[in-house]
């Protein structure tokens, strides 16, 4: 299955700003890319870019003065096989668990699990341990909490989703990762693509969060938004939270002016030939979509 994914996001700055974007491909995104995946943009300063502790690619910029247009189009090639689900993992004890896990046990800026200990054992308590538990879980907060971009705000917890019951994809995943941390399972926040394959067209490409449980020795994707198994996730970063994956973290103002994202679903057949002359120009717009107009520093977090 061939994927042609990307974005373009314009920023307007009254003066340079330098800007940390985490809008590539996770260097352990498992699947085949044709074409370059690497940020690019219309200013004249050079893009450099390192790999973060989680394996994210990070690129560093600066934002001239004026409108800067950053993008990015590339085609992946994925197995088109819809998300794992692992029925019979099991939940380790916390003694067997690899110590790289250990962190993704406590609390984070905005997965407060400390808080929701209590809670979470008074309604999870009872479910079996492992697979089941995490799912009793999904079921709970794609149940509980209702979804919206008029919902999102950078300072949104998860105790404040589960008091609130409403929020973006980052939401969800941050209450889903909450509770299965008080739960003593190892969770982490992840994101990246995910387009309407295999569903229906919502009319609009975006960005998407979800999340990743560590049951019966490996890491599983879960997705308490949809709560269905998806196809064609390609995984941008992950963290504990979403203020270790910002898309954009800046040390100064500016106006985001213009966000868009595609996740296209290519014909069997697309040769190589093909695909390379489609970069020759990004896709149209698509119409629809939510409104990102923002004007604080900082980190930014749109999904």
């Amino acid at each position: 299955m061939l994927i042609r994914f990307g974005f373009e996001i314009m920023v307007d700055c009254p003066a340079p700003v330098p800007m940390l974007l985490a809008l590539s491909t996770h260097t352990e995104f498992n699947g085949r890319l044709i074409g370059s995946d690497y940020v690019r943009s219309t200013s004249m300063t050079p893009i450099s870019s390192y790999v973060d502790r989680y394996g994210n690619r990070i690129s560093r910029a600066v934002a001239d003065t004026g409108r800067t247009t950053f993008w990015s189009d590339c085609v992946a090639e994925v197995s088109g096989a819809p998300d794992h689900v692992p029925s019979f993992a099991i939940q380790h004890r916390i003694e067997d668990l690899p110590s790289d896990t250990l962190t993704f046990l406590t609390a984070s800026r905005y997965c407060d699990s400390d808080s929701l200990g209590n809670f979470a054992w008074a309604n999870f308590g009872n479910t079996q341990e492992g697979w089941p538990r995490v799912q009793a879980i999904c079921n709970f907060v794609h149940n509980h909490v209702t979804f919206g971009y008029k919902f999102g705000r950078p300072d949104k917890t998860a105790r404040d989703v589960l008091e609130e019951k409403s929020g973006v994809c980052r939401d969800f995943a941050h209450l889903s990762v909450s509770l299965c941390r008080a739960m003593n399972i190892p969770a982490r926040y992840a994101s990246g693509y995910l387009g309407d394959i295999g569903v229906p067209d919502s009319g609009f490409d975006d960005f998407c969060a979800w999340f990743e449980v560590f049951l019966g020795g490996s890491w599983h994707t879960v997705d308490a938004r949809y709560n269905v198994p998806r196809i064609g996730r390609i995984l941008m970063v992950r963290g504990s939270d979403a203020s270790d994956v910002a898309m954009i973290t800046s040390f100064g103002a500016y106006q985001l002016s213009s966000f868009r994202v595609w996740t296209t679903l290519l014909e069997d057949g697309t040769s190589d030939q093909d695909i390379h002359a489609m970069f020759a120009s990004l896709p149209a717009p698509r119409p629809g979509g939510p409104d990102f107009g923002l004007a604080v520093p900082g980190a930014v977090h749109l999904f």
